[in-house]
């Protein structure tokens, strides 16, 4: 017998493309719970993130369209991808422009994460989609509101996404300063010693990508059971043993300016382990912090109405995102039919369950 739960919300034909030999076009489930664990403990219908119809099945339809439109998507990530491969799908014309020279956009970040692999996989499965429905994809283009506009588009939609937000703090032009984006997407060098400001989703991130080196253990079943403490020989009672955690290569500082634990606003039944992972790496973790300064000799805080110099060779700021929407108001100013979906709509971390669900319920209704 083969038993599946999540797969099954993630792509309710995975049994029949499975027998019809088309792997490929399978949407799989990369494990995140955010949409079907986490809601059915908030009391909340259970859904998925790759699938926004998982269980909403009799009000989201992707139906054929009835007037087949030009529809211009700008920005190939999560929300993008969305719209455009069901627009598509139900019978529109679609061109899809994307400044990069691949698609994801924040996915491309969030892949590299230890534990979180399985996004190379829905990257996978739009790029199958992409060709399935005809979108017309075009990277490495950075379009202008001139261009939509000379287009003569039926509908315009933003999927730009977002940029790491500035903060306001004196010596943040050090050049001991990172963004995440540096860091995850640029492969900046991370020093020995590393401050992270802000302990949200993205802080815990790049905590978890800098306290790792070599394979990740989510690739490899026996080095990942070690690491969790569990015996796969069961000669140890209840199947548990020691656990064996690699140490952090890198001594790293995890800061918020407010009080309470930290990631209090991750997954409800995954919060838990990316703390208790962080923890059995030794990671400093920091509440209540008010930032002072930066300068040669590190970040200097408060902590308690107490200065603090953590001595670090680097600060990497996780602190909150930006929309990147500079194409709307001049499209809506001339009248264009525009859209926004995804992080250029709202810049709450990187929110792909609603990026997702918003591109899709978009392309049901154009």
């Amino acid at each position: 017998m083969v038993s599946m739960a999540r797969p099954m919300l993630a792509d309710g034909y995975f049994v029949k493309k499975a027998m019809e030999g088309k792997a490929d076009e399978i949407n799989i489930c990369i494990g995140c719970n955010q949409a079907c664990l986490d809601h059915v403990f908030e009391r909340k219908t259970a859904s998925c993130l790759v699938n926004p119809r998982a269980c909403h099945e009799t009000e989201l339809n992707y139906l054929p369209a009835t007037n087949n439109k030009k529809v211009a998507v700008v920005g190939a990530g999560p929300a993008g991808l969305a719209v455009s491969t069901i627009a598509a799908e139900r019978g529109h014309r679609v061109d899809l422009f994307e400044a990069a020279s691949e698609i994801g956009g924040q996915f491309n970040m969030a892949k590299k994460i230890p534990g979180k692999e399985e996004f190379y996989e829905t990257l996978k499965y739009f790029n199958r989609q992409i060709e399935l429905t005809g979108v017309n994809l075009s990277l490495n283009n950075k379009v202008t509101a001139e261009d939509l506009i000379a287009g003569n588009y039926d509908e315009v939609i933003i999927a730009t996404g977002v940029s790491p937000r500035k903060i306001n703090l004196p010596g943040i032009e050090h050049p001991k300063v990172l963004s995440y984006v540096d860091v995850l997407l640029h492969n900046r060098p991370v020093g020995e010693r590393v401050a992270l400001i802000g302990a949200g989703g993205i802080g815990f991130d790049v905590a978890e990508f800098l306290s790792h080196e070599g394979e990740s253990t989510a690739l490899n079943v026996s080095a990942f059971m070690q690491e969790w403490g569990v015996d796969q020989e069961y000669n140890d009672r209840g199947g548990m043993t020691q656990a064996n955690v690699h140490p952090s290569p890198r001594e790293i500082y995890l800061l918020q300016r407010s009080k309470g634990k930290l990631g209090a606003k991750l997954g409800k039944t995954t919060g838990w382990i990316h703390r208790s992972s962080l923890k059995k790496k030794k990671i400093n973790m920091m509440g209540a912090v008010e930032y002072i300064g930066i300068d040669d000799s590190g970040l200097h805080i408060k902590r308690g109405g107490k200065p603090e110099t953590l001595a670090v060779d680097n600060i990497v700021v996780c602190a909150g995102q930006e929309s990147l929407k500079d194409l709307y108001g001049p499209l809506k100013a001339k009248g264009v039919s525009v859209h926004l979906v995804g992080g250029a709509d709202v810049a709450a971390e990187l929110d792909a369950k609603r990026a997702i669900d918003q591109g899709a319920r978009l392309a049901a209704v154009l």
